[in-house]
């Protein structure tokens, strides 16, 4: 089951509003979630690039 990284919300695989998630990875490897609420709430961070320490 998916998590928001930021929030904790669950993403519902089979809902349509699946779709609306971001999938992000890190440097390493590894898979992260973020809910639609979290991507609005930091969009300009991530699309500067800023380290999520600093959200």
């Amino acid at each position: 089951m998916d998590t928001c990284r930021h929030c904790g919300a669950t993403r519902d695989q089979d809902a349509a509003s699946a779709v609306t998630w971001v999938r992000e990875r890190d440097p390493d490897g590894r898979e992260h979630w973020l809910c639609p609420d979290c991507v609005r709430r930091h969009v300009r961070d991530i699309e500067a690039k800023l380290s999520h320490e600093w959200w």
